[in-house]
């Protein structure tokens, strides 16, 4: 399956922006969809997943209650809905997507990866 991310930009603490991912793939309703985020020199990191019928999602602790994923399988996109960004939050933004219902926060557990979108937050 291939993912094109887009959104970022450029915004200010406090601010939102909204993520989305579309797949390729038809079969979107089968995989587990994550968010993940690289900021320069660090480690890229688990940000959200949702399960392919939508039913339940799981969030990194820095993002909880900031940060929403949902999805819409009739357009095979996925959504990050960031809210009260942070310039902490300064990455390149990731979606990746994993056969079958687990929820999964390692990025080893996810075959697709989409190019990333960069969402700068200036303080």
């Amino acid at each position: 399956v291939q993912l094109q991310a887009s959104g970022g930009g450029l915004v200010q603490a406090g601010g939102s922006l909204k993520l989305s991912c579309a797949a390729s793939d038809r079969t979107f309703n089968n995989y587990v969809m994550g968010w993940f985020r690289q900021a320069p020199g660090k480690e890229r990191e688990f940000v959200a997943a949702i399960k392919p019928s939508g039913s339940s999602t799981v969030y990194a602790d820095s993002v909880k209650d900031r940060f929403t994923v949902s999805r819409d399988n009739a357009k095979n996109t996925v959504f990050l809905q960031m809210n009260s960004l942070k310039p902490e939050d300064t990455a390149v933004y990731y979606c990746a997507a994993r056969n079958g219902v687990i929820l999964k926060s390692s990025s080893s557990d996810y075959r697709y990866w989409g190019l990333g979108t960069l969402v700068t937050v200036s303080s």
